[in-house]
């Protein structure tokens, strides 16, 4: 599988499920997070997913809910200072 082949799969999926949580997040209460104003599980597994989206130049723009979200978590330190480019690891 090519390289470009692998970044359109990738891509489609990640299209899928952000769209699948946007429409989700927009059903419940609102909140600075995903289910309320403080984080849980669901905004420390989203946060990795849109580091990786934009990695691979997935359009985000139909997504203002999460990319809100994802504002709030990085408003806190406990998400600042676990992003990749703050790991001993980084490349």
């Amino acid at each position: 599988m090519s390289s470009e082949a692998k970044t359109k799969w990738y891509r489609h999926w990640v299209e899928l499920g952000l769209t699948a949580l946007e429409a989700e997040i927009a059903l419940g209460p609102p909140g600075r997070f995903c289910y309320g104003d403080a984080p849980g599980l669901a905004d420390c597994f989203l946060v990795p997913q849109l580091f990786n989206a934009r990695r691979f130049e997935c359009e985000l723009s139909g997504y203002p809910r999460l990319l809100a979200i994802e504002a709030s978590c990085q408003s806190l330190a406990a998400f600042r200072e676990a992003a990749p480019e703050r790991q001993p690891d980084a490349e």
